[in-house]
């Protein structure tokens, strides 16, 4: 098999809505470590966590390296670019439990152990935020990114102007530094020279490259990818009884197959692509027969097998 070249194969997914200029040289160049920032606010990942998964999937097939970040002092804050409410806050011995859940889940699509140069690693920011004082955060990190610029982003704006009565906190606005301070950490720690991210984290994740600039004279680099959406405008991976879970006990794999088999046409086609890491071919294939006999869903059935598959098993 030739070495996949990454941003080649998140294009033809549908995968890339924004990367920043010199990402594709980066990554031609040499072996790369990049990450995705996963919130521990729940023991189980749900399925709209899969896409940033599965970036980190295809990076580990291309050769690179992934570092799956678990948000520990994040998720204790909340970050204004998700949610237009505060989120709930969660105490140390919680974090650390859903961690190792999450580990679990995440070994089923990354190589955490076999000693390879490109293995992936977790991490998690409050081990290295946990220690870190108020004062000097601000006086070493703080002194190098302006209010203005952090006004600037999109979410910010978006926050404020959705909440005029409630305003947004302060810890809520220190969010995007903190996230900026960990590709910075990591960038240092790791050589990481990437992070990964939905679209509506393009903000946080720049904050990131322009603290290393400032800070290190250093490069590093921005990929995010298009908020999954679905054909009917309504909201991916939530149905009536809520998340879609990865673990069983919330989502039983019969339920979580079923989700899957249950996608429109437009969808199942758009989806095959994302999640799955079936080449074109093989789906340039399914998607032959789904026009022969929409009937028999072909891209829904091997949708439904694959992911179920990966996730859990062949039993399901």
């Amino acid at each position: 098999m030739g070495k996949i070249n990454f941003v080649k194969e998140l294009e033809w997914r549908g995968m890339i809505n924004n990367m920043m200029p010199g990402t594709e040289e980066q990554l031609n160049k040499e072996m790369t470590s990049a990450y995705v920032g996963i919130d521990p606010t729940a023991d189980s990942l749900h399925i709209g966590h899969l896409v940033g998964i599965m970036m980190l999937k295809h990076l580990q097939r291309a050769g690179h390296r992934p570092i799956a970040l678990i948000g520990g002092a994040t998720g204790m804050i909340g970050d204004p670019s998700m949610k237009s409410q505060e989120r709930v806050l969660i105490d140390e011995a919680t974090l650390r439990h859903n961690q190792e859940c999450l580990r679990k889940q995440l070994e089923k699509f990354l190589d955490f152990n076999s000693g390879a140069p490109n293995a992936a690693i977790l991490v998690n920011n409050y081990d290295w935020m946990k220690n870190y004082s108020f004062l000097q955060f601000i006086r070493d990190v703080g002194k190098h990114i302006t209010v203005n610029y952090m006004m600037a982003k999109d979410s910010v704006k978006k926050r404020l102007a959705a909440n005029a009565d409630h305003g947004m906190s302060f810890t809520e606005f220190s969010y995007q530094l903190l996230q900026g301070y960990d590709f910075l950490y990591l960038y240092e720690h790791e050589g990481c020279r990437l992070q990964m991210g939905g679209s509506d984290q393009w903000g946080n994740i720049t904050t990131g490259t322009e603290l290393i600039r400032r800070m290190n004279g250093g490069e590093a680099f921005a990929i995010t990818c298009p908020l999954i959406t679905k054909a009917d405008g309504t909201k991916f991976g939530k149905t009536e009884g809520g998340n879609v879970w990865l673990d069983p006990k919330r989502t039983s794999p019969y339920k979580f197959y079923q989700f899957w088999l249950n996608v429109s046409d437009e969808d199942a086609a758009k989806y095959i692509k994302i999640f799955t890491d079936l080449t074109q071919e093989e789906i340039a294939k399914l998607e032959e027969e789904q026009a022969a006999d929409p009937g028999l869903r072909p891209l829904q059935k091997r949708l439904a097998k694959e992911i179920t598959t990966m996730v859990h098993s062949a039993a399901d």
